[in-house]
């Protein structure tokens, strides 16, 4: 029924929706401007929600997600991954505790099954219930160029300051998400974040799921779905730049390959961002990059995730070759989908990549 009464909500406001996810509220192409210059909120009711609960919650999670659990708790979240046992990502949540035996991860519907399906495997005599629970709660994103003093006014309290650092505002969780364009997600029951909808509703533009992907992909925030699930190890998505990977935590699933790329030094690929002026419509999840500077018979890139550009074309995040990285003021064909596809550029992302190769 919350559900239900939430959806109605979004409707009066003006959402244009599609399998349970907001396409726009009217005008996309405007939200996508709005987005990068102004307040926005957009619902994150594409993104479902797995709860582990129990006594050993904690422990089990941290023998299986690259994450360490123990810097997780009422003040930090972590993104953190659950590879095979050959140390490819499977699924990438973000992950956080609401209770002293309750974690939430969150990551995009699509996923929550597959995901529910590999944890369970690993359960045994753990004392854990892995269980969906997106039903019970709202997810907001909170966006501001302008930093989080007016979210804060409409919360009545603080907000973290620093990505991955939480506050809890009554009955509000806030989180602070990465990217140099202050971004925020908010969780709670539907009566507290109808309340929060009204407050920030005064100076905040509501944009749709397509909006909110611009600002993702411009922090250089990483997610798998379905097409790229067991493609990239942890470190090709940057999850070690972004504190998603410890390397001091002990074992977990797929922990040794994890470690040796890192002590060995054999990374060949890191996610980048670039920008595809020719190509309006955003490629999917696993779409392929190629290069004439790399082998013809191996496609040159994938694309992790993408999101229209305002300006026209597209922007997006992909896994390449080092080789295929600028060097001083030279820098790789690479085209979208094809030999004879739209050509991309790279584009800084917000964070430093080290030297590798």
């Amino acid at each position: 029924m919350d559900e239900e009464a939430w959806q109605a909500r979004l409707a009066d406001a003006g959402a244009v929706t599609e399998g349970g996810r907001v396409l726009h509220y009217g005008n996309p192409d405007l939200e996508r401007r709005v987005a990068l210059t102004g307040a926005v909120m957009a619902d994150l009711g594409h993104w479902g929600v797995i709860r582990a609960r129990g006594p050993d919650a904690a422990n089990f999670l941290q023998g299986q997600l690259t994450a360490d659990l123990r810097e997780v708790g009422p003040a930090a979240s972590r993104l953190a991954a659950h590879c095979t046992p050959q140390g490819r990502v499977r699924s990438l949540f973000r992950l956080l505790a609401r209770e002293e035996e309750e974690l939430l991860l969150l990551l995009p519907r699509e996923v929550v099954e597959p995901a529910l399906e590999a944890l369970r495997r690993y359960v045994l005599m753990a004392r854990v219930v892995l269980e969906p629970a997106g039903e019970g709660w709202v997810r907001l994103g909170y966006a501001d160029p302008r930093g989080g003093q007016r979210l804060a006014e409409a919360l009545g309290g603080e907000v973290p300051g620093e990505p991955d650092a939480v506050h809890r505002a009554g009955d509000v969780i806030v989180v602070r998400l990465h990217g140099s364009h202050p971004r925020f997600l908010l969780l709670g029951e539907r009566p507290a974040m109808e309340r929060l909808w009204e407050r920030l509703d005064v100076h905040a533009a509501p944009v749709g799921a397509p909006a909110w992907e611009l600002l993702a992909v411009l922090a250089g925030e990483p997610q798998v779905y379905p097409q790229t699930s067991e493609a990239f190890l942890p470190q090709m998505l940057n999850l070690d730049l972004l504190g998603g990977v410890s390397f001091a935590k002990g074992c977990y699933t797929g922990q040794e390959v994890v470690a040796r790329t890192r002590h060995l030094g054999r990374l060949k690929r890191r996610m980048r961002r670039l920008g595809c002026p020719a190509q309006d419509e955003p490629p999917a999840p696993g779409t392929a990059l190629h290069s004439p500077a790399w082998r013809t018979d191996e496609a040159a890139g994938t694309v992790v995730r993408a999101a229209a550009d305002p300006d026209g074309g597209c922007q997006l995040l992909a896994v390449i070759p080092h080789e295929l990285a600028p060097t001083g003021d030279q820098a790789a064909e690479l085209r979208l989908g094809g030999p004879e596809g739209p050509a991309c550029q790279l584009l800084p992302l917000p964070y430093p990549l080290p030297e590798e190769g």
